[in-house]
């Protein structure tokens, strides 16, 4: 049952921080016919779910009738609503414990009086918004209940033939029993009794069928299970080319080599489209001789670029698709990708009569024809990251419509794109955190050949791609969960069981959302490293986003905020292992840490190896300052902690960021609780687009990494809570069912932000502003000041270093009060002075001499002139050249160009000498270019080429 409603909200809404706390219950009477009257007492956690203050806390019920059709209870109301009929009874509390109680005054009224009778009902305990949720709890109808105790019901034990299986069970009256192997009687017991026990004697493969039957009434109840005979597993040394997964063949197209580990399973069969889908001894799995929990097998006879699709069935009948999978085909969410066959085109058919995921194999698969494979990432202290979520970025959500949009972020002078998890997920329409297998790609947005043009095209451009990765947990659609879980009623789908390899049953700490990885397991390990491996390798990614740190430690508990909040070692020491592992892959990678705590836990990782230029990356919220600015308020407006020093980290890893997908929209703010006066109001469209402008000069200048959220750049305004329709809106509070926060949002596109030439403002604004920054080594510096609190802040930043000549100093003033203020700016000495914005002259005489800025207007002042306007010039348009990366500090420098048939360029430092030529070897693209020996200082490039000229800057650092 589990599933069911976890699937239904995966397809329909799409991904829930649901944290799972195991509760105790008692029921009364312990069985019970449908007509009568049941009471369930609940002990409960109330630290865990968050409601020591409240104690609300509410049934989600269903039901299964004598047919096993499923149907929820009519009085549940939606899962991130609960109807107040299925409210618990708050009956008293001691320390952390809550007892509640809830009565069904009659069991076939409450679950809503279905035609045919009731033969098991289903509850669990959750918060009315559903974030927080109880085990799934299981009880049979009717007074006459038998419970097989060995072997369980559904499960398949494995034995030598001749083995003794001791079958036992109880009932809750006296009952008569008969044992059926393959529908032969095999025992019938001889007089009514409340307890079973038969020794079994194994001959065959054999379904068995246990019956009790109540003498009084003639009521049954049936349990099965199997037995299979063990079966001899050869053992083999797995061949060279093969490791865990699918691994194909170098020299033999036809064959395909897939490897398995599966600790605890007497035998794995491979079951696919190559053999009909039948368990077949020729394809019984090998055990490898230096590790029997491995098994493997080769794949023989395959036709070339043929598409396959296989599962592992193991002794105990478990099927699962491989874990290391690059495509999986889903029963439940390809149907509905295939109603838009534009999105990805000739998709693979699910096998018809199978269930859950399968594998998708193709030997001599055509590699993807990269224009790019040696692409220079741009230096983590100057990552301008824009984080989005292709489902809500183009109406199309697809790879392509991404593609058709470079133009649009490439002009924005981005040079990082972050996308949140594409990962394989659950349902078609997600966030995508609700991660079931990591190492193949989501079909929802399109072909892997389509995500592969889209990351060499922004390698083209000049942006780095960053991947949002969720190893802290995976749904249980995961193999790796599936393999090794308790499945009580049988559906396929269960919680952890004690014996799994990779996931703690309860979560150690206490931010869990679905199964809990425990990544002190060699295991979990070595899958974290394999998935890194596979997108780095397989897609060229640039780096990730690993979300929710917190959750990698072992030394807390599912309810423990204090705990999982404070420096845990074991968290510190795990991830440094997998930082240093991403590192192997890729020496320069980026690694972005969701983490959120202790300035002392966070410094662990921010200064690890950075002296090598490594360090780790920490997400810096500082939504909360930056949104009282822009709103108006005073109060916790300082935003000081931009500066990665005030963090405790040697170098500028802190990523700061206004926004993010888990915050509300700065603008929605702006407009809807911003201040305001007689005379002037933040909630004003015009003016609020303005202050968005004056944050992006007090956000974007600020040395070190920086992460914009989609469309902000656009004054994007729709809430966070806005709904799917776009229009109404919808926070965890209202009374209205259901939080929006998760559901489509309607795009800047689709609504013409970027068109409209007062939020286009906005974008030009942010570009020009990024442009400048990233075009001058003064912004490539650790010397800067941010003084900030009073609605009035003041940025300085320099760097006494570089040529008296070039921009050295800058001045960033900004008004977010409601009135024009006389801001002291305090230059560092005295001379003439340029507004980097418009390149106009501005005389200091007096340092100290107050510059009146009208409120929410902002001015950003230089020693010299920025060239932030002109950083690529060219004649009539027809050739383009910039630097992907500039300042250039490692003897390359690294051309964009367009254009340039016959192409070369000729270096100039300031005095017009001409220091450096070099040819170019193609007409479009990105080359490399020695620039080794060039003395610290601002360069002049011009490309010449028959088709004409362009000019561009050069700082060497």
């Amino acid at each position: 049952m589990k599933y069911f409603y976890t699937l239904l909200l995966a397809l329909l809404v799409p991904y829930f921080a649901v944290a799972q706390q195991v509760i105790s219950y008692s029921v009364n009477p312990p069985t019970f016919n449908e007509t009568e009257s049941v009471t369930v007492t609940f002990s409960v956690n109330e630290t865990a779910f968050d409601v020591a203050t409240s104690h609300a806390l509410y049934l989600w019920a269903w039901s299964y009738d004598s047919d096993n059709v499923q149907a929820d209870s009519p009085t549940n109301g939606t899962w991130t609503a609960s109807n107040p009929a299925n409210k618990l009874t708050y009956v008293s509390s001691s320390g952390s414990t809550g007892t509640y109680t809830f009565t069904m005054n009659t069991v076939k009224s409450f679950y809503g009086n279905r035609p045919k009778p009731l033969s098991k009902i289903g509850f669990l305990v959750k918060t009315v918004n559903g974030s927080v949720q109880s085990q799934d709890i299981v009880l049979n109808v009717g007074k006459f209940q038998f419970n097989l105790t060995n072997p369980l019901p559904g499960s398949t034990n494995v034995v030598n033939i001749g083995s003794v299986i001791n079958i036992t069970g109880t009932s809750s009256l006296a009952a008569n029993y008969t044992i059926k192997a393959n529908g032969t009687t095999v025992y019938a017991s001889s007089s009514a009794s409340t307890a079973l026990n038969y020794a079994y004697t194994v001959t065959q493969d054999a379904t068995i069928e246990v019956t009790a039957t109540s003498p009084g009434d003639g009521s049954s109840v049936t349990k099965f299970f199997t037995v299979s005979l063990a079966l001899p597993v050869d053992s083999a040394p797995m061949p060279a080319y093969m490791r865990q997964g699918i691994n194909y063949d170098p020299a033999d197209a036809t064959k395909v080599g897939l490897a398995l580990y599966a600790p605890g399973k007497a035998y794995v069969h491979v079951i696919g489209s190559f053999n009909n889908w039948t368990v077949s001894g020729n394809y019984l799995m090998k055990r490898d001789t230096t590790n029997s929990n491995l098994y493997w097998i080769e794949i023989t006879g395959l036709t070339p670029q043929q598409i396959y699709t296989f599962q592992y069935r193991t002794a105990d009948g478990i099927k699962v698709a491989d874990p290391y999978s690059p495509l999986v085909l889903s029963p439940y969410d390809d149907p509905y990708i295939n109603q838009n066959a534009t999105v990805y085109p000739d998709l693979p058919q699910y096998p018809a009569g199978q269930d859950f995921e399968v594998s998708v194999i193709q030997t001599a698969k055509p590699a993807y024809p990269w224009a790019v494979n040696n692409f220079v990432k741009p230096a983590k202290e100057n990552l301008i990251v824009y984080e989005l979520l292709v489902r809500d970025f183009t109406p199309e959500k697809t790879w392509q419509s991404l593609i058709d949009k470079i133009s649009y972020l490439k002009s924005l002078k981005i040079n990082a794109i972050e996308l949140m998890p594409v990962m394989e997920f659950d349902g078609n329409n997600s966030w995508g955190y609700n991660t079931a297998f990591h190492y193949a790609l989501d079909k929802a947005y399109g072909t892997p050949e389509k995500f592969k043009e889209f990351i060499d095209l922004c390698h083209q451009n000049g942006i780095a791609v960053i991947l949002d990765v969720a190893f802290n947990h995976a749904t249980g659609r995961n193999p790796l969960e599936r393999m090794w879980m308790i499945d009580p009623d049988g559906d396929g789908f269960g919680d952890p069981a004690a014996d799994n390899p990779y996931f703690n049953q309860i979560a150690r700490h206490s931010y869990s959302v679905f199964n809990d990885f425990n990544h002190s397991k060699p295991e979990t390990k070595y899958y974290v490293q394999r998935v890194l491996e596979q997108w780095i390798k397989e897609y060229k990614i640039d780096g990730f986003r690993w979300d929710l740190t917190k959750g990698f430690t072992q030394n807390c508990t599912a309810g423990d905020d204090a705990c999982t909040n404070q420096y845990q070692q074991d968290r510190v020491n795990i991830l440094r292992a997998y930082a240093d592992n991403q590192w192997s892959y890729d020496p320069s990678s980026y690694i972005i840490f969701e983490h959120l705590g202790t300035d002392s836990e966070e410094a662990q990782w921010a200064n690890y190896r950075v002296g090598e230029g490594k360090g780790i990356m920490m997400w810096d919220k500082q939504t909360n300052p930056y949104n009282q600015n822009t709103m108006g308020f005073a109060a916790n407006s300082n935003f000081s902690r931009v500066d990665y020093e005030a963090h405790g980290f040697a170098e500028r890893r802190a990523m700061s960021y206004g926004e993010s997908h888990d915050e509300e929209r700065l603008m929605y703010k702006n407009i809807t609780f911003g201040a305001t006066s007689p005379e002037y109001s933040t909630r004003t469209l015009a003016n609020a687009l303005q202050r968005q402008k004056a944050y992006g000069a007090v956000f974007l200048t600020v040395p070190g990494p920086k992460m914009i959220w989609q469309f902000a750049e656009l004054g994007f305004d729709k809430s966070i809570y806005t709904c799917e329709d776009g229009v109404t809106v919808n926070t965890e509070g209202d009374a209205l069912p259901g939080d929006c926060k998760l559901s489509p949002k309607p795009t800047a596109f689709g609504l013409g932000y970027d068109s409209d030439a007062a939020r286009k403002s906005v974008y030009d604004t942010w570009a020009k502003i990024l442009e400048l920054r990233l075009t001058n080594a003064v912004f490539n510096t650790k010397t800067f000041n941010v003084e900030s609190g009073n609605l009035m802040p003041r940025i300085y930043i320099y760097d006494n270093n570089l040529p008296s000549s070039s921009l050295k100093n800058v001045v960033i003033l900004a008004n977010f009060t409601l009135t024009a203020q006389n801001i002291v700016p305090n230059f560092p000495y005295a001379g003439n002075w340029v507004n980097l914005m418009d390149e106009t002259s501005f005389g200091v005489t007096d340092t100290a001499a107050p510059i009146t800025i009208e409120p929410g207007g902002f001015r950003i002042f230089g020693n010299a002139s920025g060239l932030a306007t002109d950083e690529s010039a060219s004649n009539k348009n027809t050739v383009s050249l910039r630097l992907a990366q500039n300042p250039v500090s490692n003897g390359n420098a690294v051309l964009n160009y367009t254009n340039a048939k016959n192409g070369a360029v000729y270096i100039y430092d300031l005095s017009g000498s001409l220091v450096k030529t070099a040819k170019l070897s193609k007409t479009n693209g990105i080359e490399n270019i020695s620039v080794s020996g060039l003395k610290t200082g601002l360069y002049l490039i011009q490309l010449k080429s028959d088709q004409g000229t362009a000019v561009a800057k050069m700082i060497v650092k």
